[in-house]
């Protein structure tokens, strides 16, 4: 399922090959622009082309270095140069969040829209210490923004900072523990590799404790980082025109590829598995093969057959909306639970219907912003819910430990069914976490009756506690509850055919383990095939078939990659995705559902979901019977970050963004 990008072609040589490139297969370099005035930074992202918003690659233009307002950023479209935003001074590191460019620029730091409107986002005065020379840029999962500033580029007054998505700055590192920063590249969300430019030092640092540690000296004039799909290092060093790599992360560097003359910010086009170089003073870009297998060669053109529209706009009161489902009872209602705990109601899935509260729940379940991964989380309405009036939530308890997850049931009131009374609750399974984030939530009905529940491996980073290879604890695993019966002692009953009933030092609960943080899961109702979206940590998003006893890697694997340099390689026991992506295209997925509605036949059988931070929606084509990949197709129009996706009675599929705005899927043809 994966194509290698090394084909024996002759290579197009600049400036001669670096002397230890031999130990690598030769790459192809490809020429893509030149021309450029000093281009310092490339980033693949989403750009508006001839009124058209798609994802592209644009570099920022210094101009004359001092000369105020000839800097520019570029969009590069194919071999045309088009302007996307102008009269920057000295534009230097630029990163993507969402459809929103972030651009650094001498002292201050830009936000430029897919149109090229731009706005100052982080002035000077916004700096603890006034900055001196601000120059490479990176951004995590949360919109947070991390800069380098390089000081005087002689060993003084550099310093990193964290910009909040509200524009708060703080100091992260300064200058008693780094030199000169520029390079910038995040190694999931807790640690930050950051290069010397004056010490030619490569460091981690620890973004919860502060602590750093050398993992490769000798990169004097260290400018670009980028991980590759396998986890190998590139460096671009721009004083030696040298582009060097660290296999799996690891020093020592070396050289590869090309000679440069100031090699300077690159990136990693994921769509042609090429980095992205620019050369300062030679004024071009070009594309550099890499060590790593590229994405296969799947259909990838655009699905223009299928659109968006706006859905429920009578309902932007509701705060934080999380779920949209129906309870499958015939009535043609539709559900919408609000992350902070409460479930609302609409009679039809028309645009005219106004939300009544179904269930008031708020004052039960803790929510805060700042540990948004918790709360009202999960919803499922039982089979038999036209007749019985149960549904299920997972949330996190507000009267109990904190971090703790809880699976309860309740019931409608049989008087007026319209409403239902929390004093119902009887609670199923309580699940302690031992952090605030990867609580998965996402509780479906399998075609067997069965509850089926996605959990994450409990928080934090790298999961600490080893849940995810750890049988004897539930999370980072799918559990299988039968809630139409109880064990003794328990809120419901294992069922014997779970896979590891009985065996020693194992839950029984257990379906399917080795997970990070399910979201979501969702059954296709003419295969009952189950689908997962598991969310990656460093460099992969992955989406995966669950089946009985399956063992999914995690810790030990990240889609299919072997997880850091103490992972695994593939392993008959560990079951690989059948889809992921890199985090140049998104940073966190957001699984869906098979669709199976009657409106949009072109869609019928594909698979959908999102990426919550660029906000993405694809498609994806999966042969059940070869297990082939036929394609994976992008649906244009959508930016925002994408939260859940949902359907109605009638199978046809909707999704929920930032914003509290919902979406409807339709035909476009």
């Amino acid at each position: 399922m994966r194509l290698s990008l090394f084909r024996l072609l002759a290579l197009v040589v600049l400036g001669g090959l670096a002397p230890s490139a031999t130990a690598f297969e030769m790459p192809v370099v490809t020429p893509l622009a030149d021309g450029l005035k000093n281009p310092e930074s490339v980033a693949v992202g989403f750009a508006t082309v001839d009124g058209k918003g798609k994802f592209t690659i644009v570099v920022s233009e210094i101009g004359e270095f001092g000369t105020d307002g000839d800097g520019k950023i570029t969009i590069l479209d194919g071999a045309n140069k088009k302007p996307l935003a102008e009269g920057l001074d000295d534009p230097k590191g630029i990163v993507f969040v969402g459809e929103q460019l972030f651009v650094t620029d001498k002292t201050r730091v830009w936000r430029i829209g897919p149109k090229g409107g731009k706005e100052v986002f982080a002035a000077a005065e916004a700096f603890p210490v006034a900055p001196k020379f601000l120059n490479d840029i990176e951004a995590d999962s949360a919109g947070n923004l991390y800069v380098s500033d390089s000081g005087d580029l002689k060993g003084g007054e550099g310093a990193v900072y964290k910009i909040t998505p509200d524009g708060k700055v703080t100091t992260i590192l300064d200058k008693t523990k780094v030199r000169a920063p520029n390079g910038l590249l995040l190694d999931g969300d807790d640690v930050l590799l950051v290069a010397d430019f004056f010490s030619g030092d490569l460091n981690r640092l620890s973004l919860k404790d502060g602590t750093m540690t050398k993992i490769a000296e000798g990169l004097d004039g260290g400018d670009g980082l980028v991980f590759d799909f396998d986890g190998n290092l590139y460096v671009t060093q721009w004083s030696k025109g040298v582009l060097s790599i660290l296999r799996d992360g690891k020093g020592p560097a070396v050289p590869y590829g090309p000679k440069f003359t100031a090699s300077a910010d690159h990136c990693l086009n994921p769509k042609t598995g090429q980095l992205l170089i620019p050369d300062m003073k030679a004024g071009t870009v070009v594309g550099v093969s890499i060590v790593s297998a590229a994405p296969t060669d799947i259909d990838a053109k655009p699905l223009t057959t299928v659109r968006f529209e706006p859905a429920f706009t009578q309902i932007e009161e509701i705060e934080r909306p999380i779920i949209l489902t129906h309870a499958g009872d015939g009535s043609g209602r539709v559900f919408i639970a609000s992350q902070k705990g409460n479930i609302y109601v609409l009679d039809s899935a028309t645009d005219t219907a106004e939300p009544r509260l179904f269930f008031d729940f708020q004052a039960h379940v803790t929510y805060k912003d700042n540990e948004n991964e918790e709360g009202f989380l999960g919803l499922a309405f039982h089979p038999q819910f036209k007749t019985n009036g149960e549904f299920f939530v997972f949330y996190t308890k507000k009267d109990a430990e904190p971090h703790t997850s809880v699976i309860s049931r309740f019931t409608a009131n049989k008087a007026t069914p319209q409403t239902a009374d929390a004093k119902t609750e009887q609670e199923i399974i309580r699940i302690p976490q031992p952090f605030w984030n990867h609580n998965g939530g996402t509780i479906a009905f399998g075609p067997d009756g069965k509850l089926y529940v996605g959990l994450g491996d409990g928080g934090a980073a790298d999961d600490p506690m080893g849940n995810g290879q750890n049988l004897s604890t539930i999370n980072g695993s799918i559990l299988r509850l039968d809630v139409d019966a109880k064990d003794p002692g328990l809120g419901y009953a294992v069922p014997k055919d779970n896979p590891f009933v009985g065996k020693e030092g194992a839950r029984g609960e257990i379906w399917a383990y080795g997970v990070r943080n399910i979201w979501r899961l969702a059954f296709d109702p003419k295969t009952s095939t189950l689908w997962a979206a598991d969310v990656g940590q460093n460099i992969w998003e992955e989406i995966n078939l669950i089946v009985k006893g399956g063992n999914y890697g995690w810790n030990q694997r990240e889609g299919m990659h072997k997880f850091r340099a103490n992972g695994s390689g593939p392993k008959p026991e560990f079951i690989e995705p059948i889809w992921e992506y890199h985090h140049d295209i998104g940073r966190s997925i957001t699984g869906g559902h098979v669709y199976r509605g009657q409106k949009i036949p072109q869609l019928q059988g594909w698979y959908l979901y999102a990426d919550y931070i660029r906000g993405t929606v694809w498609a994806l084509q999966y042969d059940e019977a070869s297990k082939k990949l036929l394609a994976n197709r992008e649906i244009p129009g959508n930016v925002s970050p994408v939260v859940s996706f949902g359907e109605d009675q009638s199978g046809e599929s909707y999704f929920i963004t930032t914003g509290n705005r919902f979406y409807r899927i339709v035909n476009g043809q």
